[in-house]
């Protein structure tokens, strides 16, 4: 078994539960401004985008201790789920070079203020926007539709 690779499906209820967990710590960021946490939090992202929830801590208390108490798994496609997580990894590595290594503060703030919004989303409604952005460059062709069938249209039924 590889070490690099993420999971194609992916239970969306571990997802949510991971959103959960990144939005709560992001919340922690902005009300304490204990910003030492933004490494952390992309070293997180890193280690889900390269092989998904295996090394996370966030990512393997959601898969393993509290998704399977939320009953039977909700299966989705995996590559858009990546694609999110990797766009948390950018933001994430952005505020942590703009606050703990620049001292621009207020900046990290703003990008950890986007991370609450769309962790909110993606762990309270559902809306991964990470996912609604790949099924936007499939539908443009950056992205090969092949990589993700059931992405092409992201209102489809769950498991379509």
């Amino acid at each position: 078994m590889s070490i690099v690779g993420f999971p194609d499906p992916v239970n969306e209820k571990a997802a949510r539960v991971v959103a959960a967990g990144v939005c709560a710590l992001s919340v922690l960021v902005l009300a304490t401004g204990w910003q030492w946490l933004l490494p952390l939090m992309a070293l997180g992202f890193g280690l889900r985008v390269l092989s998904g929830p295996r090394f996370s801590p966030l990512g393997l208390l959601a898969t393993r201790v509290i998704a399977p108490r939320l009953g039977e798994p909700v299966l989705v496609s995996g590559p858009p789920k990546r694609f999110a997580q990797g766009i948390g990894l950018a933001v994430t590595t952005v505020a942590t070079v703009l606050g703990p290594v620049l001292g621009l503060g207020l900046a990290a703030g703003w990008l950890v203020a986007v991370l609450v919004l769309f962790s909110f989303l993606e762990s309270v409604v559902g809306f991964c926007a990470g996912c609604w952005m790949y099924a936007q460059l499939i539908r443009v062709g950056v992205v090969p539709e092949a990589s993700c069938a059931s992405c092409a249209d992201i209102w489809a039924p769950r498991g379509a």
